[in-house]
Formats: C-alpha cells, structure tokens, sequence
C-alpha cells in the first residue's frame, strides 16, 4: 500500500460562500470522509484556514526569519487534504474523483515518497 496526498485547491478570486450553499459540501465531505473509513483507506485529513493565516519560517541561517503570509505568491492555496492508503495510483485516483464530487472542488493525487532502504 502506498500512502497518497489528496489536495484540495482553492483560489482568492473565489467567492466566499454562504453557509447555505456550503453546508451541503460539507455533509458531502462528512460522508466521503465516512466512506474512506470504512474501506480502511483513511490515514489522515483536515481543512486549513484561509490563506490570510499563513506563516513562513526559514530556519537555514543563524537565526529563523518570520514572514506574515504563504511561502509563494500565488492566487491559488491548498485548502485541505486528505492523506489515504492505496493499493495504487488507479485507486487514489478513484478516491480521488469521489472526494471532488463530494468537496465540490478539482483534487490533485501525489504518492508520498518512499523511505531509503
């Protein structure tokens, strides 16, 4: 089984949605999340907050350097995740096209690396 990184993308130029209109998303989510337990695929997931909230940190010189916002300049941010097991890219990809319908979003599918012998 491999571990794969299903990520949720978001935009600034999205519009900031009503609770209407998203709590069905999230029992959409609530239910796929549900699914991926049941199938033993689960390992891990979460929201994140809005982009606004980032902070980056470079530790390499003598002492770190904080910067208020995301690490790159860029209109699109990851909005959540979901970490599952896979027996192999067909059936992330699988999972993943469930988790797209359910979140109402495109997701990307990245296999973790794996660790040197």
């Amino acid at each position: 089984m491999t571990q794969y990184l299903l990520s949720v993308h978001g935009s600034v130029d999205d519009p900031d949605p009503k609770m209407e209109e998203i709590q069905p998303v999230f029992d959409a989510v609530d239910r796929f999340n549900e699914k991926v337990r049941a199938a033993g695929a689960w390992v891990f997931a979460g929201g994140l907050h809005p982009i606004g909230s980032a902070t980056t940190v470079d530790g390499q010189g003598d002492q770190p350097v904080v910067t208020d916002g995301p690490f790159a300049e860029s209109k699109e941010y990851l909005g959540g995740f979901w970490i599952i097991e896979a027996a192999d890219l067909d059936e992330a990809l699988d999972w993943a096209a469930q988790g797209s319908k359910a979140c109402a979003g495109k997701v990307e599918v990245r296999p973790f690396a794996e660790e040197p012998a």
